[in-house]
């Protein structure tokens, strides 16, 4: 048997018959709870977390949640939901560059017995390749969970041929997000838009208005976060000659708009994907340097054993900017 074939075979032999998780399970759409589960023992690649706080997403999770999520690799139910999760390592395996104690960032598993992992990050134990891990500074807390969606505004962003926003629509926390890089990156304050009044404050170093109080028709740079239906021929009539319309939202539907107006301004669109191993990294520098932060965009937390409230919440209240699971106390 090589090196590598014993190690591995002694963590599982370690973890064989111990190995379990309180998870949040979507079991239908509407349909959530807590339940244990069975995870699958960690190679001498994988780490084991066990997390502290975890994050519901308002995008991707509300449309399983609503079963409006067109269909998706490795999608289904019962579905373990989450891909925003913190927690500190418990076992590390020896090929890994992790050790117990370490704070660190998942985006997610697959590791349960009984249950799809299609994101799989809300529960209070999980085994991931090391590699999808991020060590994070010990004392962000909660805050620890936000790195995916910091990630996802920096890659929006980053990047040749990229221009910071002149104007973001929607203030959630993945606009707020948004504004605050551009802040950082030294660019001219950018306008926010948002329909909603409860989502109109908290803003800092940049003004949020309603579309319908602001004149202004020649933004070169707008990015959009609302993913409301039919929102891009909207934008068109905003933007300026050669202006770009960035699409870093969620799009259940046809995305459509009519071609003479865009025609005219010579439009240009651009469809802001997931953010890469290196956004995670960047996101988490500007983080630790303090000129990015997280702070204030987590508005709501309750304790896991509260999943069946904590999601409704989330989805539903307008007050709700950010939910958080809180694990502590779950084995």
């Amino acid at each position: 048997m090589s090196p590598e074939s014993e190690r591995t075979g002694q963590l599982r032999q370690h973890w064989e018959t111990e190995l379990q998780t309180t998870a949040v399970i979507l079991k239908e759409p509407k349909k959530i709870g807590l339940d244990v589960l069975g995870v699958t023992a960690p190679t001498a690649n994988d780490i084991v977390v066990k997390v502290s706080h975890s994050g519901i997403s308002t995008g991707t999770e509300k449309l399983f949640w609503t079963g409006e999520m067109p269909p998706f690799p490795g999608m289904g139910y019962p579905l373990v939901p989450g891909y925003e999760a913190a927690g500190e390592v418990v076992e590390a395996g020896p090929d890994t560059n992790f050790k117990v104690g370490d704070r660190v960032f998942v985006p997610g598993a697959n590791c349960f017995d009984g249950a799809f992992g299609l994101f799989g990050g809300a529960c209070s134990l999980l085994v991931s390749d090391a590699a999808r891990a991020t060590k994070i500074d010990a004392g962000l807390g909660a805050e620890g969970a936000l790195l995916a969606l910091a990630a996802t505004a920096r890659h929006a962003m980053a990047g040749p041929q990229k221009a910071v926003p002149d104007l973001i629509v929607g203030h959630g926390v993945l606009g707020r997000l948004l504004a605050r890089l551009t802040l950082a990156a030294g660019a001219p304050a950018p306008t926010v838009w948002d329909i909603n009044p409860d989502r109109r404050a908290g803003a800092e170093g940049y003004e949020v208005v309603h579309p319908d109080d602001d004149p202004r028709k020649d933004y070169m740079s707008v990015y959009d976060v609302s993913g409301a239906e039919g929102i891009l021929g909207q934008l068109i009539g905003r933007i300026g000659k050669g202006g770009e319309v960035v699409l870093a939202g969620f799009y259940t539907g046809a995305v459509s708009f009519a071609f003479p107006p865009a025609f005219m301004k010579e439009a240009r669109f651009r469809v802001a994907a997931e953010w890469t191993r290196d956004d995670l990294v960047a996101t988490r520098a500007l983080v630790e340097s303090g000129n990015l932060s997280l702070g204030g965009l987590i508005t709501h937390t309750l304790p896991a054993a509260q999943a069946a409230e904590a999601y409704p919440i989330a989805f539903n209240d307008a007050h709700c900017l950010k939910m958080i699971l809180d694990w502590k106390g779950h084995a």
